[in-house]
């Protein structure tokens, strides 16, 4: 059951963006002011700016910059669409709009987008959020998800069942806000579906992972279909002095299942204590003391 509200909230969420030139790329996003340095969101694949709508309210006082990434909701396509294009664009709009050392936290396709970014560019950035991420997929053909995007027909519907399964959580959810994801992913073509898809199970991130050197917090849903332990662990040792946060039963979206615990998390210094100590693994020795807020 949705509480009062969300409806209209998510009705005003495409009113909310702007649009900043970034290269010869015409990129949207939404921006809630606050205080410094900002957090800059970057959303998973075939989702908007809006995947990060239900957690906002919970990091009120924040500034936020949170875009549209290329060929997703307001976004132009481009050329191109392999995650070193995404971070190119990421990074031009921090560059863009003067952003002094944001923290960067990339959910799913933003987590890569992010890592890829963080290797490129660490002066741009002032700490990295691996949030629901992986270095590398292991979808084989049969896997849900290369099979429901390969189905895709246009025009898709956003009553299409793949959603159910796509974006599928923890009960409490606003259906509201589900609904709106899957009109707006609904309104990309479906063979910008599978070509990006195609890219993302071609990218192999290790290596960039191992060159990061900003400071580092991964949280990870315990109950994740897609990225569970081994892709965490992955990301844990080849992130040098990361630590990994555990979202317990949430799936893939914990920003979306659970937005007051990942906003508790990013609010919090990465040691400390008001996190539950049976939520943290310590994996790689990160001292404390960075507070992200």
């Amino acid at each position: 059951m949705d509480l009062p509200g969300h409806e209209a909230e998510q009705d005003a969420w495409a009113g909310r963006k702007r649009i900043v030139d970034v290269g010869g790329l015409d990129l949207a996003f939404v921006e809630i002011a606050g205080s410094e340095p900002p957090l800059l969101l970057v959303h998973g694949f075939t989702d908007t700016s809006r995947s990060f709508s239900l957690l906002a309210p919970y990091l009120a006082g924040r500034r936020l910059i949170i875009p549209d990434l290329r060929g997703h909701g307001a976004s132009q396509a481009g050329e191109g669409c392999a995650v070193a294009d995404f971070a190119a664009d990421i990074a031009s709009l921090i560059r863009r709009l003067r952003l002094d050392r944001p923290v960067v936290v990339g959910h799913s396709l933003g987590a890569m987008v992010s890592i890829a970014l963080a290797a490129r560019h660490p002066e741009l950035l002032g700490g990295l959020v691996v949030l629901a991420g992986t270095l590398k997929h292991d979808f084989a053909p049969d896997h849900p998800l290369v099979a429901g995007v390969a189905a895709l027909r246009d025009p898709i519907s956003p009553a299409d069942p793949f959603y159910d399964w796509w974006h599928a959580c923890r009960p409490g959810v606003p259906q509201a806000f589900l609904a709106a994801m899957a009109q707006d992913a609904s309104a990309m073509p479906a063979a910008r579906w599978r070509a990006i898809l195609e890219e993302i199970r071609g990218t192999d991130l290790t290596a960039a992972a191992r060159a990061v050197r900003v400071r580092t917090l991964i949280i990870a849903g315990a109950c994740d279909p897609l990225f569970g332990e081994a892709h965490q662990q992955a990301l844990a040792e080849a992130l040098a002095g990361s630590r990994l946060v555990w979202a317990k039963h949430c799936g893939h979206n914990p920003h979306w299942e659970d937005p007051a615990f990942v906003a508790e998390v990013l609010s919090q210094p990465f040691g400390a204590s008001d996190i539950p100590s049976d939520s943290i693994s310590d994996l790689r020795g990160i001292s404390s003391g960075w507070v992200v807020h």
